[in-house]
């Protein structure tokens, strides 16, 4: 690692821009002041006051009014803290250079001496702070774009002709004995199911009513593979209709349950999965017990924790909430959508 590269992971450019002011500062005005440690002093709080103007501006005003649009509330603390804090300085300076002295005698003069240049300098600071957000937000969009292409690009490699495995799964369907009617049954929902992920998921977003049919499906088709032994519940709420959800957000806590699922003899082996929709939100849960040794942070088809909170950050970012709780007995996730 380079050393620029230290001094920014550590915030240490941060000492070296205020130390630098403050020598800059020192070097220029020491001689109007009788004696050093009175220069130092008169330094240092010009200095404070800039930095503590600066900081509370950056990452306070900015990012809590500036950005969420309450333009008027964010100039009117904006400009008062700037007047108030460049009075107080001021007050301070002058107690310390002429202790008898009025601090606001010629007022008009020590206004423009003092409140004007704090004012220019915590604005340039200001706009050093939207400047950098603005050129991260574009190399954040950028790297969107780039993920989009290179998953596209993934897709269409892997993408196997349609056509062929439908009529192979027709053939198949055909068959099987018409009187195993469960076979046939358990094909129609393979079937669904890659219907589902060939052709619905190609749109941005889908309707939840599709997406419900996909993880119904899916369940079924798990609930084959298991026995008495292991209980599987699901619970949908009844008006969970209406709104547009990205396609194959909700099938990797799904699989990742039953892939791990316990497999106790004593005690319950179970998957619960909740859907549920409640004043302008989309709920989903999704428990299942686990054996002790499971390891942390894994998804199946290693795809891990990390990258679906990546997908949720990419696809929903600052309108979801995820939960995890992982302990010993079960796992269980927890997933929140604004819609």
């Amino acid at each position: 690692m380079k050393w620029w590269q230290y001094l920014v992971k550590f915030k240490l450019h941060h000492l070296l821009v205020w130390g630098t002011l403050f020598a800059g500062w020192y070097y220029f005005r020491a001689k109007d002041f009788p004696t050093q440690e009175l220069a130092i002093q008169v330094t240092a709080i010009k200095v404070a006051v800039l930095a503590l103007l600066t900081y509370t501006t950056n990452l306070l005003l900015i990012p809590q009014l500036l950005y969420k649009k309450r333009y008027f509330q964010f100039f009117s603390i904006y400009l008062s803290i700037i007047v108030g804090m460049g009075l107080l300085k001021l007050k301070i300076i002058m107690a310390l250079v002429y202790p008898g002295l009025e601090p606001f005698a010629n007022f008009k003069t020590r206004f423009y001496d003092n409140i004007i240049p704090v004012f220019l300098l915590v604005t340039t600071g200001a706009a050093c702070r939207l400047i950098k957000d603005y050129l991260q937000s574009q190399r954040r969009l950028s790297e969107i774009a780039q993920e989009k292409a290179q998953t596209e690009l993934k897709f269409l490699k892997s993408q196997i002709n349609p056509h062929f495995l439908f009529n192979s799964l027709n053939s198949i369907y055909f068959l099987i004995d018409k009187q195993n009617t469960e076979a046939r049954q358990t094909l129609l929902q393979f079937s669904d199911l890659l219907r589902y992920q060939l052709y619905d998921c190609n749109a941005e977003t889908i309707a939840i009513e599709k997406e419900v049919a996909y993880l119904k499906d899916y369940i079924r088709l798990q609930e084959l593979r298991k026995d008495n032994n292991y209980e599987v519940a699901v619970t949908i709420q009844k008006d969970i209709n209406g709104f547009q959800i990205v396609p194959l957000l909700l099938i990797p806590f799904v699989e990742n349950a039953f892939k791990h699922i316990s497999h106790h003899n004593n005690s319950r082996n179970f998957v619960h999965v909740e859907l549920a929709r409640n004043n302008g939100s989309f709920s989903f849960c999704v428990e299942n017990s686990k054996e002790n040794h499971l390891q942390k942070n894994l998804l199946p088809g290693g795809i891990g924790l990390n990258n679906v909170k990546r997908r949720l950050e990419l696809l929903y970012p600052d309108k979801h909430l995820l939960e995890i709780h992982n302990n010993d007995a079960t796992f269980k996730v927890q997933l929140e959508l604004k819609i």
